[in-house]
This record gives C-alpha cells, sequence and structure tokens, in this order.
C-alpha cells in the first residue's frame, strides 16, 4: 500500500512516498539503533499517544490486517525502518503525506526515545493532486 508497483516504480515515473523522515530524525534513530537494534514505527491513532509515531525495537509492536505499511524510512541505517498505521486510521489519511521529525520534549513512555528529553513528532501536509494520481 505504498504505491509502488513489484519493481519499486509507479509506471516509470518517480516514485510518490507516504512517509519520509528529516535528518534530526534520522541521526536520533542511528543513536536508538545503537541501544536497541532495529527499529520501527506505529503511527498512533491519538488518545493518550497524541497522535505521536511511536517508535519500537523491531516486531516489538505486533502488526497484522489490521494496519498498513506506509513504507520504509532510510535513515542511514543497515536496515530500513517500517512506519505502519491503523487501516481505520489509513482511510482518514489516505491522501496525506507524512514526515516524521523530533523536537526537544518528553515523549510517549512506550516510546524508545522516550527517555533521551526528545520526541518524535509527524509533520503533515496533503499530497497534491499529482501525488495522489500517482498512487492510485
Amino acid at each position: 500500500m505504498d504505491g509502488r508497483g513489484s519493481d519499486g516504480s509507479h509506471g516509470g515515473e518517480a516514485t510518490v512516498e507516504r512517509v519520509a523522515l528529516t535528518e534530526k530524525a534520522a541521526a536520533l534513530l542511528r543513536e536508538l539503533t545503537a541501544d536497541h537494534g532495529p527499529l520501527m514505527f506505529h503511527q498512533s491513532g491519538g488518545c493518550c499517544d497524541g497522535s505521536s509515531p511511536m517508535c519500537y525495537p523491531l516486531g516489538e509492536f505486533r502488526t497484522g490486517a489490521a494496519d498498513v505499511h506506509l513504507g520504509d524510512l532510510d535513515a542511514g541505517l543497515p536496515e530500513p525502518v517500517p512506519v505502519w498505521m491503523s487501516r481505520s486510521q489509513f482511510e482518514l489519511w489516505s491522501h496525506t503525506h507524512l514526515t516524521i521529525d523530533v523536537v526537544p520534549g518528553r515523549g510517549s513512555g512506550f516510546s524508545v526515545e522516550a527517555p533521551t528529553g526528545n520526541r518524535f513528532l509527524i509533520r503533515s501536509r496533503l499530497m497534491t493532486d499529482e501525488e495522489a494520481e500517482r498512487l492510485e
């Protein structure tokens, strides 16, 4: 569900990605990977987590048929960092591009960055009409 064909392309055009990463967030992911091993994100649906992207050791958060794989982030690590979202939330955010960033502050106690004094957050924008067409 990341808008790519089986070869990673989309009709010969550049791939439209649903999720990206700032360099500050990539740097924090590299630090966290040194302590926790490979990581993953699951975009929270709100409530207790305040719609924060939650970062977990890879596989610690179980995904399944109720989740959508948004894409894999290149943080300059040996393995990409997969990003997931619940299918019900994806229905609302399907035409939104998400960028994972990091800011000073206390994140959720469940996300691995919580003790660092930083927290991951989502910056979003609506996809352009061209991007949305290339996803479908």
